[in-house]
């Protein structure tokens, strides 16, 4: 059943990408919700629905699915190092001192998320700035 999703998601994507092709932008962004919503930890709807919705004009959509990106990976990353690291306390400890050396985490234990974070952060604050003018 995972590869019947899997040929569905693509599916909705090339659907997705052809409305785009047309300049079918509201039709594009529809798709790509729907493939957002059947496949979370694909970020290729979530980069094409904020390019979309910029272009639309649409900027607290865009705000939303950003939120919603961010939520969705931190959490994901979050799970992963807990598996990796949160049984075993003195290789957690061990883990934390290589990171805040190679600068992977700073004094403060905030770690630095891989991509597509850190975009997406940068993305926010320059959508954010257009909100406060």
């Amino acid at each position: 059943m995972a590869l019947q999703t899997e040929t569905s998601i693509k599916e909705i994507i090339g659907k997705a990408k052809e409305a785009e092709t047309d300049n079918d932008l509201e039709q594009a962004a529809s798709l790509y919700e729907e493939a957002r919503k059947a496949d979370p930890a694909n970020e290729y709807p979530y980069d094409r629905l904020m390019i979309i919705y910029r272009k639309l004009k649409k900027y607290r959509a865009e705000l939303r699915v950003i939120n919603e990106g961010i939520k969705f990976f931190e959490a994901s990353h979050a799970k992963r190092l807990k598996e990796l690291f949160g049984k075993h306390r003195k290789i957690t400890e061990i883990s934390n001192a290589l990171m805040k050396r190679t600068g992977l985490q700073d004094r403060r234990g905030n770690l630095y998320y891989p991509e597509p974070i850190g975009r997406w952060r940068k993305r926010k604050e320059t959508l954010e700035k257009k909100f406060k003018k």
